[in-house]
């Protein structure tokens, strides 16, 4: 009874006590810190031994960051118990969380499960997302609840994946910032725990904590020459098209190391700070994939899927986030409008490209006219410029907008048969009038139109956030239910967009997937229009970089419609079902009628400054089955 507790570290409390779980882990059973050695002084780190107050862990994927982070949960329960506050980037993730880490975590190892109560209906101590035990309380939550973030105080802070948190929480501010001020009043007893898979290059919080940090990386020795050094993907070697023969290279000797000495090369490893950290009480970590363990991702499997990301940036930047734990550089100078151009294509305006298999629009509202952008779409993001229609005439005004309606209801011819209507089209109201155009959308009812705002903000899980209710006036008058509006993240497309721009075909025939199409017709202003921003790199207030676009003309309506109809394809759900929802349009367009009409493709079509083209009637709007991929008002005929 009088004897203290003994002063464990992390590390030997794991391995004493933590039991993994089939649901949670391929190796179940008692946890061995020695399986993955690099964990060691990371877990140890985290103890209340240790002088460090924040611990910044920037990893790549299957090194284990996130079983390191539970156990560093269940030593505090069971060990320094006190209040501690677990933060996923979103509320539903936090409750993913609960379910498929903590719950493991409590019933499978036997000295966590005698002091956490078992979850029941009626015990109020044990729920989704909040874990009570002896002398302290485990709260989860999201990044995107500032009432979470802020509904306690917490000595201890697990803040997961950190580059999904949004940038502003309800304006509020940081995620990060309103977390750590739960922790102030334990003073140097306080302990955060930060960790990530990296993003993109001057936006990745965890490069910048790991910037401000001591830099550690994880040296192990040569088993050739004893040489030590840190893993490097440049190191790693094999024959194109040989994955097998991959084999990692000494950066003194030259002598190929093979994988099966990666085990002694870890157990021998040690963690050398490589700068000088701004706060004495920060420590920082980063680790690829290369030091996963054997049995987990091997370089085999890393040069295939290197080898796979080849011409595919999206992959690309997968790969080195993923398995490089290193951000990706986005290329943000804008393109060349002379190479835009001198690279235009001999295919009519107004008449769908054979391979596009959906119509989406942007459509860009002035003081004194609306600019619609009508683009098509095919696997890969490849998208071609159907048609550029200008409608005069003030936003104020009924007239424009039913001009726009009549665009919305017109068929589109396509090259081959058939023909085609808008499938969605976003409208950005974030102008002079904004209450006038948000009556006019209501008054249109148009289900295919989706109201949005455009932020300046980089979000890679959500880049189209809502639907939100605002209120929206008629003739002065607050209509009821209001109107729909959608937050698109501006800054997430122009960068999709450049990066499609800037590929290149080298000496294939063949465009790759995501190429921009551009027909001939298309006027130079308009090509300069839509590359009129560039992605710069400026400092914050605290000094640390951060990325913004800006101007480099003033008239940038093509890239903001891009973007726009860019947004809307999300919406439809094409980066949610991927393979599946290109694969029902083709099956759709395989059953469409052919078109009837007279005109041959590309004949009587082109752009004529009197207004809309000749229309056809639109077909009536069929009720709209409830099913994840369906032609909806009639746009697939």
């Amino acid at each position: 009874m009088l004897r203290p507790p003994p002063q464990l570290t992390v590390s030997q409390w794991a391995d004493q006590h933590r039991v993994l779980s089939t649901r949670a882990s391929s190796e179940p059973g008692p946890w061995r810190t020695a399986r993955t050695p690099y964990l060691k002084d990371i877990l140890d780190a985290l103890s209340a031994v240790h002088p460090a107050r924040r611990v910044v862990f920037m990893k790549g994927a299957q090194v284990g960051a996130s079983e390191g982070g539970n156990c560093w949960l269940g030593y505090i329960m069971h060990h320094v118990p006190a209040p501690v506050l677990a933060v996923q980037p979103t509320v539903e993730l936090a409750k993913r969380f609960s379910r498929q880490r903590i719950d493991p975590l409590l019933q499978e190892t036997p000295a966590l499960r005698e002091r956490v109560a078992p979850a029941r209906s009626r015990d109020a101590g044990n729920t989704m997302l909040s874990k009570e035990f002896p002398g302290g309380i485990l709260v989860l939550t999201g990044a995107n609840s500032a009432v979470g973030l802020r509904s306690m105080t917490a000595r201890f802070l697990f803040l997961d994946e950190v580059d999904a948190y949004p940038g502003d929480v309800e304006g509020e501010g940081d995620p990060i910032a309103l977390a750590e001020a739960r922790a102030r009043t334990f003073g140097w007893r306080r302990k955060a725990f930060l960790v990530s898979t990296p993003t993109i290059a001057g936006r990745s919080r965890i490069e910048r904590e790991y910037q401000a940090s001591d830099q550690r990386r994880f040296f192990v020795p040569c088993p050739h020459c004893a040489a030590t050094q840190w893993l490097r993907f440049e190191r790693l070697i094999w024959e194109k098209g040989v994955p097998t023969s991959v084999a990692y290279h000494c950066d003194t000797c030259e002598v190929p190391i093979g994988e099966h000495h990666k085990t002694a090369m870890l157990a021998a490893g040690e963690w050398r700070a490589t700068a000088q950290s701004q706060d004495p009480f920060t420590v920082g970590f980063h680790i690829s994939a290369l030091y996963s363990p054997v049995g987990w991702l091997s370089w085999e499997q890393i040069a295939r899927d290197w080898e796979a990301a080849q011409g595919k940036p999206e992959d690309l930047k997968t790969f080195r986030n993923t398995v490089l734990g290193e951000t990706w550089q986005e290329r943000g100078e804008a393109p060349d409008w002379e190479r835009l151009v001198e690279r235009r294509e001999d295919f009519a305006l107004a008449v769908v490209p054979a391979p596009a298999l959906v119509l989406t629009a942007g459509v860009d509202v002035q003081d004194d006219r609306i600019e619609v952008d009508v683009w098509g779409w095919a696997e890969g993001y490849t998208s071609w410029l159907v048609d550029h229609v200008v409608i005069p005439g003030s936003p104020r005004e009924r007239a424009p907008w039913e001009e726009l309606a009549k665009l919305l209801a017109r068929d589109w011819p396509r090259a081959t048969a058939g023909a085609m209507r808008i499938a969605k089209v976003c409208v950005d109201t974030g102008g002079r009038d904004t209450a006038s155009v948000y009556g006019h959308l209501r008054h249109l009812r148009e289900p295919r139109i989706a109201p949005t705002k455009g932020v300046e903000g980089w979000n890679r899980a959500q880049p189209v956030q809502g639907p939100t209710l605002v209120d929206a006036l008629v003739n002065g008058q607050k209509l009821r239910r209001g109107l729909k509006l959608w937050t698109v993240s501006v800054s997430t497309w122009k960068a999709d967009l450049y990066r499609r721009l800037w590929l290149g075909r080298g000496e294939t025939e063949d465009y790759p997937q995501g190429w921009v199409h551009l027909p001939r017709a298309i006027e130079v202003e308009w090509v300069k229009q839509l590359v009129a921003e560039q992605l710069r790199t400026t400092k914050d207030r605290r000094g640390f970089a951060r990325q913004e676009w800006s101007k480099l003309r003033e008239r940038n309506e093509a890239l903001d419609c891009a973007v726009l109809a860019r947004a809307a394809l999300w919406l439809l759900g094409a980066d949610r079902y991927g393979e599946r929802f290109w694969q029902r349009l083709r099956e759709e367009l395989a059953d469409a009628p052919l078109r009837t009409d007279d005109t041959p493709p590309g004949g009587n079509v082109a752009a004529t400054p009197e207004g809309p083209r000749q229309q056809t009637p639109p077909t009536p709007i069929a009720a709209r089955p409830r099913a994840w991929l369906t032609p909806r008002s009639g746009w697939l005929r």
